[in-house]
């Protein structure tokens, strides 16, 4: 068989295997997804009318911080699920199954392939949850075109695939499966210190680099645009070269200690 076929069947194979294990044990990405669901809700409910009022400088508008609120918790749930993900890749390094595949006449980027494909496939679905509760609750994105949609489906897509590609390198570094959690914990942390639940103009002026310069604010707030009409300026590249950028670091990261036999 030539390489192209081999390769997509094996992937193919690979991708199978990661979907039924996480049809298997569906506990963790449920634990991962009820993040961004209880911060929804808490933030929405017991701090909505507040929050709204800090932001928009009148009254109390529970709906408008849903408004601003639901795209920086789309991309935390993305941050979230691929937590799952870390674990996945630690467990498979280090319970011997990768020693395995090693001597078998398959493809060996298929194995990372799979892993990918189907934490960015879990990552979408977990999104689409979250929005669904969102819009049960009141989000509504009136003005957002077609096109609009459909970019900000893109963008979703590639911040997941970007942020797999991390999270699979810090599994292959990860010692076991509780080293391989921790590790990821910043794809989780890093939404609480970004834009996502206030503007950046809003926070103490030492910390506003902080929030400003990292890859989570420029993806919300393109995303914020895109769906609700806001202003992206310059946010748009930004996000797209956070992406590739973080895609292309987790590639070669992940590849390099895949590739490395162990002696």
């Amino acid at each position: 068989m030539s390489s192209l076929p081999l390769a997509v069947r094996d992937s193919s194979t690979m991708l199978r295997r990661n979907l039924l294990h996480a049809r298997r044990y569906p506990s963790l990405t449920l634990n991962l997804l009820l993040t961004p669901i209880m911060l929804l809700l808490l933030f929405v409910y017991i701090f909505g009318d507040t929050m709204s009022a800090g932001i928009g400088g009148g009254g109390p508008d529970r709906s408008a911080y849903i408004a601003y609120l639901v795209p920086g918790l789309l991309l935390m749930t993305i941050g979230s699920t691929v937590v799952g993900t870390a674990v996945s890749v630690s467990n498979d390094m280090t319970e011997g199954i990768i020693a395995r595949f090693r001597t078998m006449a398959i493809h060996r980027p298929s194995v990372l392939v799979g892993h990918v494909v189907g934490s960015v496939l879990q990552s979408i679905t977990s999104v689409i949850l979250v929005g669904a509760v969102a819009v049960a609750i009141g989000f509504r994105s009136t003005d957002a075109t077609a096109l609009e949609w459909l970019a900000a489906f893109g963008l979703l897509v590639l911040f997941a695939l970007s942020l797999t590609w991390i999270a699979v390198g810090m599994g292959m570094v990860s010692p076991n499966a509780e080293a391989a959690s921790n590790n990821a914990m910043p794809l989780i942390l890093l939404p609480l210190l970004s834009s996502a639940f206030t503007p950046v103009d809003s926070m103490p002026g030492w910390f506003q680099p902080i929030a400003e310069y990292q890859p989570f604010t420029p993806a919300i707030e393109t995303l914020r645009g895109l769906l609700l009409g806001s202003e992206i300026g310059h946010n748009g590249w930004l996000a797209i070269a956070w992406c590739l950028g973080l895609a292309v670091l987790g590639y070669f990261w992940s590849t390099s200690k895949f590739n490395h036999d162990p002696k």
